[in-house]
């Protein structure tokens, strides 16, 4: 696929006029020669959310399996790209390429998750009350309910995932899926990688005769385009990966407009593993190995990255911080992701090396490239930790503290002073159980998925999974951006009352004609 650095908007490719961008290698800090993308303007993204407003009602009533089929036939599409992809997403990432296949097939699966769901209508809660005409005092309507779309969606694109939240990621997925049209900002951080995908939806949705809205990208160099994305009157809701105070950004654009709408942000966690002491005395040493693993996969540029482990003081727990020290000081610097992000990596470090009463314990081999990031371990007391709130900010990469606790009630303290997680994990064996039982409580109020004998890296796309939780891990604890239900963000309740039959949806006719499960008179039904 020839790139030439254009927007798609609609079906047009269209040459964005602002500021000229150049992609950059980070394993080698230098530009990518070609081709130079143009960023857009505001009246780009005006027309881009038109188109998107014009389409929505033709799209969203397109027959299910239509919508099926797209989402199936972008997923086929991405991965007929071949090595060209994954040969620009390693240029543009430093991602290693097997990490970018996996991706691939991750973002394929994903779409065709949602092909499945879209078919199957599930998501429509189908909802059948008859009506009680002689129901006394007051007789009852008949009343029908099923979910509907919420209007276009403005995704913006995750640095840390060039493929499976990006472009056709999982938010465009679900928005698609919903029955919204898309409007996506591609990330800076890889903007060829964005173009080949964003052509493959542009040339699926052109070639099926969708509505011409239903999909477009923008490019833009700062904030100004992503803030008249969000502030533009025609979309409905926002999915958006990244930092907090990107995330909080756009919250507050879209609070102030005369119609305020969601964003589905997902900003930051660090993720706490709580190592229980029958566990750290069994297997203490292997715990902390499989810790460090997860900690430096990918550099660290995980949302779920293992940043504080706690534990209770003690010669099981001493040994269980030297085995992770030995270990993390065997892993080798690893290209980060951009220049930006190795310099705010770098930065975090510093504040937590500054801290008093942190003590920086191990650091792994050093960095050999521009953007290389060099793991690190840092150890501290509770009675710091409860009492310094930088230990709770995310510091995104391959850094982690562990937390010596005095006794159970301090590590419950700990628990408890949390903010919202993404993630929280117990390394326990039987004999923890009464402990973990106590702490279990705590810790679903504070994540939205609790592992147990396992590591938070590593996000499954599946029916059960949640990737959500209490801000400031995501906006809205109510929702994940992972999983078949991610789905709901993008829908709304609708209630039909004493509707003629030639007007009902098909979801709800008498006949159903779809063949849905549906709640008939309370009770779950195929009719």
């Amino acid at each position: 696929m020839q790139l030439t650095g254009d927007m798609l908007i609609g079906r047009q490719a269209v040459r964005g006029t602002d500021r000229a961008l150049r992609a950059l290698n980070p394993s080698t800090g230098e530009e990518i020669a070609a081709p130079v993308f143009g960023s857009g303007t505001v009246d780009d993204v005006a027309r881009a959310c038109a188109l998107a407003a014009q389409a929505f009602d033709a799209y969203r009533h397109l027959p299910l399996a239509l919508r099926a089929e797209f989402l199936e036939r972008i997923a086929d599409g991405i991965v007929a790209l071949g090595d060209a992809l994954i040969e620009r997403a390693h240029a543009e990432s430093g991602l290693p390429k097997a990490r970018l296949e996996g991706e691939r097939a991750r973002t394929a699966g994903q779409l065709k998750l949602f092909a499945n769901e879209v078919r199957a209508g599930q998501w429509l809660a189908a909802t059948l009350d008859s009506p009680l005409p002689e129901r006394k005092p007051l007789p009852r309507s008949d009343l029908r309910m099923q979910k509907i779309p919420v209007g276009p969606v403005a995704v913006f694109g995750a640095s840390n995932f060039p493929l499976a939240f990006s472009v056709a990621g999982g938010d465009t997925a679900a928005a698609l899926a919903a029955g919204c049209p898309v409007v996506v900002k591609a990330h800076r951080a890889h903007l060829g990688t964005s173009e080949m995908v964003g052509r493959v939806i542009q040339r699926v949705a052109t070639k099926m005769n969708l509505p011409e809205g239903v999909f477009s990208m923008i490019v833009g160099a700062g904030a100004t385009v992503g803030e008249a994305l969000v502030a533009h009157p025609a979309i409905q809701a926002v999915g958006f990966t990244g930092a907090r105070a990107g995330g909080t950004s756009l919250m507050k654009v879209a609070a102030n407009r005369p119609e305020p709408i969601p964003v589905y942000a997902e900003m930051s966690s660090i993720n706490p593993v709580f190592v229980l002491p029958v566990a750290l005395a069994a297997r203490g040493e292997a715990v902390a190995r499989g810790f460090v693993d997860s900690l430096a996969l990918g550099a660290g540029q995980f949302c779920t990255n293992p940043g504080l482990v706690i534990g209770i003081d003690g010669p099981e727990l001493q040994a269980f911080t030297q085995a992770a020290a030995q270990a993390l000081n065997q892993k080798p610097a690893q290209t980060m992701l951009t220049s930006g992000i190795h310099g705010a990596y770098q930065e975090g470090e510093a504040r937590l090396a500054a801290i008093e009463g942190v003590e920086a314990i191990a650091h792994g081999l050093a960095a050999t490239g521009p953007t290389q990031a060099c793991a690190a371990l840092f150890v501290t007391d509770a009675e710091v930790f409860l009492n310094r709130h930088e230990l709770e900010d995310e510091v995104f990469g391959p850094a982690s503290t562990i937390v010596r606790c005095k006794d159970e009630q301090t590590l419950l303290a700990v628990a408890e002073h949390f903010a919202g997680q993404l993630t929280a994990t117990i390394a326990m064996d039987r004999d923890d159980v009464p402990l973990a039982k106590k702490l279990v409580p705590i810790l679903e109020r504070k994540a939205g998925r609790l592992l147990v004998n396992g590591f938070p890296t590593g996000v499954e796309v599946c029916h059960a999974m949640v990737h959500g939780g209490p801000f400031p891990a995501t906006a809205d604890s109510r929702v994940t951006s992972v999983g078949s239900t991610s789905i709901d963000r993008f829908l709304r309740p609708v209630c039909y009352q004493d509707f003629p039959a030639e007007l009902l949806p098909e979801a709800l006719a008498d006949a159903n004609p779809l063949g849905l499960w549906r709640r008939r008179d309370g009770q779950i039904v195929n009719a």
